[in-house]
This record gives structure tokens, sequence and C-alpha cells, in this order.
């Protein structure tokens, strides 16, 4: 079994394939320092919750957006997996053309989503991840990747007008009843999600417009992109599991194993 890590700046999660079938999947969060012993045993406990022992892995793949974890995870594969993991980073085999002026500083992420929606789905293809931040990633019809659109994610949003905006309180990211708040919770959740439906509906129709792809496919992901798609129609595929297919599609193109 396959055992591929997506490092994100809130949460690490982790899911096993046997063969091309998502078999399980569990995350843990990112902000907590651990050693790689602390690592090992996390995860070792984590696939034995799920059914599953260090000895069922045969392979890792790993994109990370987080260095400053990197050194205790990969230790903890090494030392308790026993299985030296795949990077994704420079040198190696995506599948798409990555360009632009700086394609070294296309996060690890970005370009993991962009594999597995031009593979599973054709391009052009413009990718949605709404995560830490939201981005906005186009893969033209021959596989080249060059642009993108980064803005802040639902969560950043809300972080800085609890913290800036003295009088306003942290509050659960959820679309409210309507936009037309009566109280300053439902009035914050209106602003988040109906600006944030708002902002998707514009960037997808100016990157059309753009670049004349009228048929341009639009696929999303991330924690909270579900709901964000259910509420617009300029999302045509809402795929939960597509950073991971990614990590599955590059380790495959790596080691001929597909």
């Amino acid at each position: 079994m396959l055992l591929v890590v997506d490092v994100g700046n809130t949460n690490i999660t982790f899911g096993v394939f046997d063969g091309k079938k998502l078999k399980k999947s569990f995350r843990i969060t990112t902000k907590i320092q651990r050693t790689s012993d602390e690592f090992g045993i996390t995860i070792m406990e984590l696939l034995q919750i799920n059914g599953m022992t260090v000895h069922d892995i045969t392979g890792i793949s790993m994109a990370s957006v987080v260095p400053n974890v990197m050194h205790s995870l990969t230790g903890a594969m090494v030392r308790y997996i026993h299985q030296r993991p795949l990077i994704v980073g420079p040198g190696v085999k995506t599948g798409i053309k990555i360009s632009g002026e700086n394609p070294r500083g296309i996060g690890a992420d970005r370009i993991v989503d962009a594999v597995a929606a031009y593979e599973k789905y054709g391009g052009p293809v413009l990718v949605l991840d709404f995560g830490t931040a939201t981005t906005y990633d186009l893969v033209r019809e021959d596989g080249s990747f060059s642009e993108g659109v980064t803005a802040p994610g639902l969560r950043i949003s809300l972080m800085a007008l609890s913290q800036e905006a003295a009088k306003l309180p942290e509050v659960e990211i959820r679309k409210p009843k309507s936009i037309l708040a009566q109280e300053t919770i439902s009035s914050m959740q209106a602003g988040l999600v109906y600006g944030q439906i708002g902002q998707t509906e514009y960037i997808i129709r100016q990157v059309k417009k753009e670049t004349g792809y009228a048929d341009l496919r639009v696929v999303a992901t991330g924690g909270l992109g579900r709901m964000i798609s259910e509420e617009t129609d300029t999302i045509d595929i809402y795929d939960s599991a597509l950073t991971l297919d990614g990590l599955r599609i590059i380790y495959e193109k790596n080691t001929g194993s597909r």
C-alpha cells in the first residue's frame, strides 16, 4: 500500500491507497512541534486504529509547504515505516509542464493539485483549493501550468477580523440563513461566505474571459471547498481527494508502478 502525505499550513493529511483506491485518510495538526519519534508513534497509532500496520506500507509520497517539519517527519518515515519518501520538488516527474517566471517558487501542493486535475479531468482546467489560502491555478490543454491566483483563505480572513477588530469574535465558518444579517455573528458569517462565493465567481469569469476558454472545466478541493461549491454553479466538480490522488499519480509516474 502507498502512504501519501500532504503537509499543509493547518493540517498534515495522510492517505493510504490500495492500488488506485483511497482506503483510509486521517489528519493531524501541523502547528504542534513534534520530534521524529512523536511523528512516528502518531503515524503508527493512526495506521493501527484504521486496521493497518507499518508493514502494509510499501511506498510513501509526500508534498509540503511547511519546510520546518520536514526533517522530523522524513526521519519518522525512515525510522518507523522503513521507507524513504518521494518528496515532490525539483527533479520529480509530474506529467505537466511547470513554467512561468519562477517555477521553483510554485508550492508543491499546487503542483500536486494541478497534476491530479489534469490527469483526472483533462485540460484546460482551473483548480481551486480552499485551504489556508484560496488558490486558483490554470492548467492549459497541453498540460502547461504557469498562471494562478492566490487569495486569503476563509480562516485567514476570519482571523484578521477577530484579531484586528476588538469587538468582533471568532465565529464558526458556515453559511447563515440569509445574507441580510441582523446581528454580529451572522453578519460576519455572511461577509466571509458570500464574500468568498462572490470572489470565486468573479475570478472564474475573468479567467475564462482572458483565456478565451469558454469550456474551461473548474475543479475545487480543500476543506471548505464543498460549502462554496454547493453555492455556485461556476464550479463543475468538487473533489475532496484531489491532492491525495495527485500524490499517488506522481509516485506512480516516478516509480513505474502504474
